[in-house]
């Protein structure tokens, strides 16, 4: 089964913008969305996957990104550059980082050895957040360009609101990576917005279905 589908390019692109979304919420409120936080940062954990939406733990995991993206998408000018900027830069550093297989070994080694540690203090336990921003710091971050995160610098001055932040971005390169992998590009995004708005608006509904049929 090919993954190389609009449905598949537009979830990855939802994960990208999702989690810099939260990377901004973090920076400027100190605080974000909780489930989709876990669900970004899950991602990184998610190693063995049959589904590119087993990434994000289903559907619902997906919801904020897809929200954004949409917001994103409306129109011509982009109504949160800053996101737009984080995102481009996730893609821009994706590009270099599957290009160093050590580092990508490297990377995945040290995933491996949170996705343990996980099993005993859970996913978004502050240990396991740390050892994932470590991840992305020692890593990702060592290449250019380096994103500079704009905020309040009260809260980027706390240890745990820069962990999350770092850990984001660590599941922002993930999503890229699952961008180029189901046959995203620059030039798709550029061509493919008008499908992408329109899957938008399916896979939100879908979620808004599932969500009535519950409360039913």
């Amino acid at each position: 089964m090919s993954f190389k589908t609009i449905t598949y390019q537009t979830i990855a692109l939802a994960g990208i913008t999702q989690a810099t979304y939260l990377v901004q919420q973090l920076a400027t409120q100190g605080k974000a969305d909780k489930e989709a936080m876990q669900a970004s940062l899950g991602s990184l954990l998610a190693l063995e996957v049959d589904n590119p939406v087993d990434i994000y733990g289903g559907l619902p995991g997906i919801k904020l990104g897809l929200e954004q993206l949409q917001m994103q998408l409306k129109t011509p000018s982009v109504p949160n550059p800053e996101i737009a900027r984080y995102a481009a830069s996730l893609v821009f550093l994706e590009t270099n980082f599957s290009e160093n297989q050590m580092m990508q070994k490297t990377v995945h080694d040290k995933l491996k050895i949170a996705l343990a540690q996980s099993e005993h203090f859970g996913k978004t336990h502050e240990n396991v957040i740390a050892n994932l921003a470590d991840i992305y710091h020692s890593t990702i971050s060592t290449m250019n360009p380096r994103i500079m995160v704009n905020g309040d610098q009260a809260f980027l001055s706390k240890s745990e609101v820069v962990n999350k932040i770092r850990a984001l971005l660590l599941s922002g390169i993930r999503s890229a990576m699952l961008w180029k992998q189901c046959g995203g590009s620059r030039w798709r995004f550029i061509f493919f917005r008008q499908k992408m708005r329109t899957e938008i608006e399916f896979l939100l509904s879908e979620l808004e279905a599932k969500n009535t049929a519950k409360i039913g």
